[in-house]
């Protein structure tokens, strides 16, 4: 029953028919809906009237009338949206269906008064399906002409008697039983059991509101995606958490007190938090699940080896055999897999541009249209009134295809080959080995301290095996804490006996050890090396021995980053080893720095190599999942300063303030400067700082980041030292 339920919906509204009525064309609307899209036509131009007249126009459909308009500026096709050829047109929309509909055209304005005006001519009623655009005119009687569909209405009913005698219980597990009640907030069907058991009327699910099934059928398909609403207050969304309470609220729990002491977060980032705890938590049951079903698989071995002592070596190369098979054939649907994706992500692509070109096609072929209407006009006035608009529209929608428009953004080849020279290779020397007596367990590896050293918040170390020792080693496990003192967890696992780690934390004291294995097992751990990241280090001191690090005087961190392509929006383009970066959009797009900061004061500066038509580029920092296809700043996940030629403004959660006089040229250098220390963002402009300090209260990891479009172009500089504006202040407090 459920695939008929689209062919009992009315194209207009996408509700079922009420009241339909059988247009000449064979097709169906709601009364109410007919009426909604009916056009009030000149006589002259009725479809009646056009008829007569041997005018095949109403026989075309709306992309027959594009054609036609385009091929003539006699055509007056466009017009025909609205019903007729010279009333002002409207564009259509589109039904919840997707159907084109044509809404009535907006009423004419008054003519210029004039004492040879000719009277207004007589009108009619008309009325164009939405299905196959056929305009249909309408006699005196108007709607009442058209038949009502009562087997329709028969049929819809039946249908919805039917779908609501067919509720059952989502959470019986053998036989559903009949549904008893539905919970709006759940979005659940119960029994009267599976409700007792599961939805207990008491705690934080006594609010919920349970409806009878046939009404939560309803008001789920009037609303599918259906937003979460306060219990205490029903017309209003959850939009922040309380941390005490561990429950969404809405902003009127907030004003009425409940909550006015306690620790409130916005909603969705305790909820992207939350997921992140669980998939971690996940992540290690799913290890400790793996672990557990190998060690199954191990002893099972060991009992057949023993059961079946003597096919062992047969039995050891079949399974071996079998493994290789299984292994090539995992990999066999993984390189399918990757194929497929490719193949998909080709399609989307070139969909996508289809769909995106067509829509403005569309929407420049309709401008066109009504710009040959309106040159027709005999106005002068009228005609001056809406030309300078209707010139600038026609350039922008020029601009708009622009460079690489008309351009495929994907091409048709796979860049893909197959390299299985090695695998057949290591096919054709596999053979059997001498069995080994099993060797001892590795010794512990020693640090080379002389080697270990850090550099902005990466960290290298080197390590070998101990002079007398001849004990084969298979490979090396390194593992670091998280900088706090927490626990160990692998960072490398391998054959070479250097690493080294990037992404750790700036002014972080980490602790370092590695390992050895073989065949046999995994020796003892080596000593514990402490590292320091970058905190105090000038030019000179980059790349340090460890063994002289700790006594380095306490500075400012000088980190050298640029700019993060696998990061960044699609329109950004890339120059000077990734240092310069401008944009191939008029819309504002975000790139983010490559390294992250959380602790200590860091410094740097963009310079502006191109500033065209005033446009408003804005910098700061951002978290790494920050919106890129928006001025910076717009969302929560963003700390910045925008500023145009004459003026800037602060902006974080799409928040505007501190406007400051003072703006950019091409030229000048925007500073950012970032103080972790005292969790504070500040900017300046030609080295002069600008407004007071823009943020404070900043805690986390934060990227530097920038928006800007196609008429900018910044070069961005690292490794730079604390501006004398700050310096001075911090020295005097």
């Amino acid at each position: 029953m459920e695939e008929m339920e689209e062919e009992l919906k009315c194209p207009v509204c996408g509700s079922f028919y009420r009241e339909p009525i059988i247009l000449p064309c064979s097709h169906n609307l709601c009364q109410a809906c007919a009426r909604n899209i009916l056009v009030q036509t000149p006589e002259a131009e009725s479809p009646q009237s056009r008829r007569a007249s041997g005018s095949a126009a109403s026989d075309y459909d709306y992309l027959d009338l594009d054609k036609m308009s385009l091929y003539s500026e006699a055509d007056s096709g466009y017009g025909s949206y609205g019903g007729f050829a010279s009333a002002p047109t409207t564009p259509c929309q589109k039904s919840p269906n997707g159907v084109r509909v044509f809404p009535p055209a907006a009423p004419l304005p008054p003519p210029p008064p004039s004492a040879l005006a000719p009277p207004p001519p007589p009108r009619s009623a008309c009325l164009t399906c939405p299905q196959c655009h056929r305009s249909l005119g309408l006699d005196e009687r108007g709607l009442r002409g058209f038949p009502r569909n009562r087997l329709l209405e028969a049929v819809i009913d039946r249908y919805q008697q039917g779908r609501a005698a067919a509720l059952r219980c989502q959470l019986c597990e053998k036989a559903p039983k009949e549904a008893a009640v539905m919970c709006e907030q759940c979005d659940v069907f119960y029994c009267e059991p599976c409700r007792l058991r599961c939805h207990p009327p008491r705690g934080p699910l006594a609010k919920h509101r349970l409806v009878p099934p046939a009404q939560g059928r309803v008001s789920r398909r009037l609303s599918p995606r259906k937003i979460s609403t306060c219990t205490d207050h029903e017309l209003e969304n959850h939009s922040m958490y309380c941390v005490q309470c561990k429950s969404p609220v809405c902003y009127q729990c907030l004003e009425e007190g409940k909550h006015s002491s306690h620790e409130v977060k916005a909603l969705g980032a305790m909820w992207k938090l939350h997921k992140s705890q669980l998939s971690q938590a996940l992540n290690g049951l799913s290890d400790r699940a793996k672990e557990a079903k190998e060690f199954l698989v191990q002893l099972r071995n060991m009992v057949q080896q023993i059961q079946e002592n003597s096919v062992e070596f047969e039995a050891c190369l079949v399974a071996q055999c079998d493994a290789l098979i299984d292994a090539l054939n995992r990999r066999k649907a993984q390189l399918l897999s990757r194929v497929n994706k490719e193949h998909e992500h080709k399609l989307k692509v070139v969909r996508d541009q289809i769909s995106h070109c067509t829509v403005k096609l569309r929407q420049t072929t309709g401008l066109m249209e009504y710009c040959l209407e309106v040159i027709k006009e005999n106005d002068p006035s009228g005609f001056l009134q809406i030309s300078d608009a209707l010139i600038r529209r026609v350039h922008l929608t020029e601009d708009q295809w622009g460079k690489g428009t008309l351009t495929p953004r994907m091409t048709t080849d796979f860049d893909l080959n197959l390299d299985n020279a090695p695998l057949l290779q290591s096919i054709h020397q596999l053979d059997f080995v001498q069995m080994k007596v099993s060797s001892p367990v590795p010794a512990p590896p020693i640090l080379q301290l002389e080697e270990c050293c850090t550099h902005n918040n990466s960290a290298t170390l080197s390590w070998k095996q101990p002079p007398l020792s001849t004990v084969q080693v298979e490979g090396y496990i390194l593992e670091l804490d998280d900088g706090n003192g927490g626990q160990f967890r692998e960072v490398y696992v391998g054959k070479e006996t250097m690493c080294t780690v990037d992404g750790l934390h700036f002014n972080s004291t980490y602790s370092a050890r590695v390992k050895a294995f073989n065949k046999t097992g995994v020796s003892p751990y080596s000593k514990t090396l402490v590292l320091q990241t970058s905190e105090g280090c000038n030019f000179e001191t980059q790349g340090t021995p460890y063994s002289q690090l700790v006594d380095i005087k306490k500075m400012v961190a000088v980190a050298w980053f640029s700019f993060d392509p696998s990061s960044a929006h699609a329109d950004i383009i890339f120059s000077n080893d990734n240092l310069t970066v401008t944009c191939n959009s008029y819309d504002d797009r975000v790139v983010l720095g490559k390294t992250g900061f959380s602790k200590g004061l860091h410094y740097w500066e963009l310079s502006i190599d191109r500033y065209d038509n005033h446009p408003d580029p804005a910098f700061g920092v951002a978290r790494i999942d920050v919106l890129k296809d928006a001025m910076l700043g717009k969302d929560d996940k963003a700390w910045a300063m925008y500023v145009d030629n004459n003026r800037s403004w602060f902006m974080h959660n799409n928040s505007h303030t501190n406007r400051t006089e003072g703006g950019i040229t091409k030229g000048a250098t925007v500073g950012v400067l970032l103080d972790l220390t005292r969790r504070t963002l500040t900017f300046s402009i030609n080295e002069d700082q600008q407004g007071p300090v823009a943020f404070e209260n900043l805690e986390g990891l934060f990227f530097p980041a920038v928006s800007l479009n196609r008429n900018v172009q910044v070069t961005l500089h690292t490794g730079l030292p604390v501006p004398e504006f700050y310096a001075s202040r911090s020295a005097m407090q």
